[in-house]
């Protein structure tokens, strides 16, 4: 047997079989076909009514304006509102808010954690030992390189100390190999 679907042709050969073999009289046959007849023609009448109905609604929504692109604006529209006044989106939108403040809160804790650290670490006693080693470091130099003394500040103790040492270094007077005469 096929399984291919049935075609309409198949399907009314079917119908007149089914019709013609059962223990309908041929009364009751016509009967049923002035049924299906008149069912056909108020079909029919229908259809004409829509499509006139139709035109109708066409012409008033063009005299008051109506386009198809307006109606879709206020459908958006609308929409956007449904949404706005949704419980799901005002909960979101609270939530969002919620995590926006405590993410700028923990934030703020954070660099005000990190200046007090910072704070801290300046005043603790290993910085400041740290810093007396750098200042001692510095005077020794300028005493060392004989620069202005203590009262230099560091790009003073800096320059003296390159002068000091390009003084120091020999100059070498052999000119070059490729400028030596043959």
């Amino acid at each position: 047997m096929d399984s291919e679907p049935l075609k309409e042709a198949d399907e009314d050969l079917v119908s007149e079989v089914n019709l013609t073999n059962s223990t309908m009289t041929e009364e009751e046959r016509q009967e049923i076909q002035q049924e299906l007849a008149k069912l056909e023609e108020e079909i029919g009448t229908l259809r004409q009514v829509l499509s006139s109905k139709e035109k109708q609604h066409a012409e008033l929504k063009q005299q008051l304006g109506l386009t198809p692109l307006s109606e879709l604006r206020n459908n958006f529209s609308r929409g956007w509102h449904d949404m706005q006044s949704s419980t799901a989106y005002k909960k979101t939108t609270e939530t969002l808010s919620t995590a926006g403040q405590r993410t700028s809160a923990a934030f703020s804790t954070f660099g005000n954690t990190i200046t007090r650290r910072f704070g801290d670490l300046r005043n603790s006693q290993s910085f400041k030992s740290f810093e007396e080693k750098v200042e001692n470091t510095v005077s020794t130099i300028k005493t060392k390189v004989g620069g202005t003394g203590p009262g230099g500040s560091f790009e003073e103790v800096l320059s003296s100390a390159a002068n000091a040492s390009s003084q120091d270094t020999p100059t070498n007077n052999l000119t070059d190999s490729s400028e030596r005469p043959c």
